[in-house]
């Protein structure tokens, strides 16, 4: 099994893709050990030091440190990810929450609905493909009075250009596409 990595804006998070499918719908953020037992793989990346985040999409995984350096920490997550792959388990465990989808906790007013579809619509086909280049992932959580509030995850999530990327990319896509976007803000 060859994996490929490659390198992200965010100095502090590597993509890894396997050449595999690592999820078929959705996408999964894990912050932490704890929320990583609903997943196996998860698990066994946040059991190397210095791991401090596990992003999963469609066909990659980005892995977050702290400290250590990744010449020291790539052979180890390369390692975890190999073996993974090939004893077969599930990259999900069954009885854990399943991964998450773009409609989680969304929030804005009926009347803004047309608005709101062409928002996610414009989200899903050019922003979150690009993003996903990036190893992250984009995702709409509501609007209210001209402010469209969006979820980074993976690389995104702390990465030093994830403002301008927000600021300068996105909101001014979506300005351009729809007027009553006013500005574009980051939640958790």
């Amino acid at each position: 099994m060859f994996i490929q990595t490659e390198s992200t804006p965010n100095p502090a998070t590597l993509k890894f893709l396997p050449g595999k499918e690592v999820l078929v719908e959705g996408t999964a953020d894990f912050r932490d050990a704890a929320a990583a037992a609903a997943s196996p793989l998860a698990g066994r990346l946040f059991e190397i030091p210095g791991v401090t985040g596990v992003f999963f999409g469609y066909d990659f995984v980005t892995v977050t440190k702290d400290g250590p350096d990744w010449q020291h920490l790539k052979p180890a997550i390369l390692g975890a990810i190999m073996e993974h792959f090939m004893s077969g388990a599930p990259v999900m465990a069954k009885a854990g929450p399943a991964a998450e989808t773009s409609q989680t906790g969304e929030f804005y007013d009926k009347a803004d609905e047309e608005l709101v579809i062409t928002i996610k619509e414009l989200l899903d086909t050019r922003v979150r493909p690009a993003v996903a280049q990036d190893g992250g992932d984009i995702t709409f959580r509501g609007f209210e009075n001209g402010t469209v509030f969006l979820h980074m995850k993976g690389a995104c999530a702390g990465c030093p250009s994830s403002t301008a990327t927000l600021k300068h990319g996105i909101q001014n896509l979506l300005r351009h596409f729809v007027p009553e976007v006013q500005q574009v803000e980051q939640v958790s």
